[in-house]
């Protein structure tokens, strides 16, 4: 006769997300023992998160967390959105983000080492959460910014609500150095990242663009010069033309500042600066899009149930 009732296989399954099938087959070995049912479905959850981690995490949160004069971007991934509305996964972003801001760097193994405020490491924390929720999920990257003075402003593009405003799909940190006041700072450096989130900026300046993309574009620029059939010394001079041209319009500080439609990103930062009386710099910034840069793996679903039944 067993030893549980299926109230017990419920609440197992309330506190650990495993199926019915498993909950009551882990009960069942376990002899009705709650306690040690949940361990054994963690333990099993530990093996399939292992397996889990060669599948695409393309989905997830942004999280953003200034304090003071220096602030953090951290990417957390999962492999559907539906994870990513969890109350679970979210407050996993927002205090992973906070434990980078405590980091001062940018490495994301060094974050993942780091003690998590609920007990254990950032790891422990997430491959529980891998195991609970049952889906693989990745602290992918982190980008820190600071200023000596000045201002580190956040900004969040389709937040995950209007009362979570640290969490959403597109995350924008800008850092300003300067004295202005801290009023003139925050309104500006909202509008610049709200530029840099609709602009999508690939660098500060354009010393700061990738040189394989620069290279890239340089042989694009040739092809299209030499099909132009003009003399070569012309033709130098329209790929050099076409390569600044692209870097003015992919760094941040060339780009034409969509607030203003004339002036460049840098030239409306010094506008502002004459106007409070004050200094004012733009030195760096972040922008973290949801899983850019990832290839999402495109799955057949039919295909997928029909290898579940008969596996």
């Amino acid at each position: 006769m067993a030893a549980f009732t299926a109230a017990d296989v419920k609440a197992l399954r309330e506190k650990t997300g495993a199926g019915m099938m498993d909950a009551k087959k882990a009960l069942d070995e376990a002899n009705g023992d709650m306690e040690a049912a949940i361990d054994a479905l963690r333990a099993k959850g530990l093996a399939t998160a292992q397996k889990k981690s060669s599948r695409t995490a393309a989905e997830g949160l942004i999280g953003l967390a200034v304090e003071g004069t220096r602030g953090v971007a951290v990417e957390v991934n999962s492999e559907t959105d539906f994870v990513a509305k969890n109350d679970k996964f979210q407050d996993f972003v927002r205090k992973t983000t906070q434990v980078a801001l405590g980091l001062g760097n940018d490495d994301v193994e060094a974050l993942k080492g780091s003690a998590y405020p609920d007990g254990g490491t950032v790891t422990d924390k997430l491959t529980e959460n891998v195991a609970t929720i049952g889906e693989n999920q990745q602290v992918r990257r982190m980008k820190t910014v600071s200023v000596g003075q000045g201002a580190v402003v956040a900004y969040m593009h389709n937040a995950v609500s209007p009362e979570a405003q640290d969490l959403g799909k597109i995350g924008v940190l800008v850092a300003l150095e300067g004295d202005a006041n801290a009023d003139v700072l925050a309104a500006l450096g909202r509008d610049i990242a709200q530029h840099a989130a609709a602009m999508f900026p690939l660098a500060l300046n354009a010393d700061g663009l990738d040189a394989d993309v620069i290279e890239r574009e340089r042989k694009i620029a040739a092809e299209k010069a030499a099909e132009s059939g003009k003399p070569e010394n012309v033709q130098e001079k329209m790929v050099e033309g076409a390569v600044k041209k692209y870097a003015k319009e992919n760094a941040l500080l060339s780009q034409i500042f969509v607030k203003d439609g004339k002036a460049t990103v840098e030239e409306y930062v010094a506008r502002i600066a004459k106007e409070a009386g004050a200094s004012i710099k733009l030195v760096d910034y972040v922008r973290f899009q949801l899983g850019e840069g990832i290839e999402k793996e495109e799955s057949d679903f039919a295909a997928e149930v029909a290898a579940a039944v008969a596996g």
